[in-house]
């Protein structure tokens, strides 16, 4: 099975708040693939963020699909209210689903994509068994709860294993890739075997959003195409 070309989706944890609408508008203009909105609770993770309220101001604002990551405890009570809200993708952590094959086809039942995301400390094993029932699988390549961190490169052998297991079995499962993701290290996890990376400071911080994105996407396209 060949895979899809590598999307880039900003998150809009890096943009400015203050204009959502426009800030989502612009980085559709300038070429992103998909808009990813990161949920944090304050307890499984140390911040606080959007609701499904802030979904729908995205999905108003866009065509692009909405890929929301739910950083929660006991997702499996909100994950109804996001796909209400107009989320493309919902993405559970693995780490806070008692029952994560339940909990995936969940979301599938209310008609939204399902993802699972894994911390940097959880082994890839914790998503081999659910393979067969997801859309998506998330690495995280930083410890979750705060934007701007630095890349992990433990993570790259993370990666290495998931698009291995996904070939073998010939899965039509995207594999994402959140935290750090910026020029030169765009290039380490496409290679490794990502096809959707997340990226926040490096477009929300940049003076130019199209470049920035076409950076990205640039430095991942020659090292999937071999060049």
């Amino acid at each position: 099975m060949s895979r899809p070309a590598v999307r880039i989706a900003p998150s809009i944890l890096s943009c400015d708040l203050g204009r959502l609408a426009a800030e989502v508008r612009a980085v559709e203009e300038a070429g992103a693939d998909w808009i990813h909105v990161d949920v944090m609770d304050g307890h499984f993770v140390p911040n606080l963020t959007f609701g499904p309220s802030v979904v729908e101001v995205v999905r108003r604002a866009t065509r692009l699909p909405v890929d929301v990551h739910l950083m929660i405890d006991d997702p499996d009570r909100s994950v109804a209210d996001y796909v209400k809200a107009g989320a493309t993708t919902v993405g559970v952590h693995a780490e806070t689903c008692r029952h994560l094959h339940r909990s995936v086809a969940r979301i599938r039942e209310l008609g939204s994509r399902a993802s699972v995301a894994l911390n940097p400390a959880t082994p890839p094993e914790a998503v081999e068994y659910v393979l067969e029932d997801v859309d998506q699988v998330l690495v995280m390549t930083v410890n979750p709860g705060f934007g701007g961190q630095a890349f992990i490169p433990g993570q790259l052998r993370k990666i290495e294993r998931i698009r291995r297991w996904i070939d073998e079995r010939e899965l039509a499962v995207d594999l994402e890739v959140d935290g750090g993701i910026a020029p030169g290290t765009a290039k380490l996890v496409a290679g490794a075997g990502a096809d959707v990376l997340v990226a926040g400071t490096a477009i929300f911080g940049a003076p130019d959003y199209r470049a920035a994105i076409g950076a990205l996407r640039a430095e991942a396209f020659s090292t999937t195409s071999g060049g």
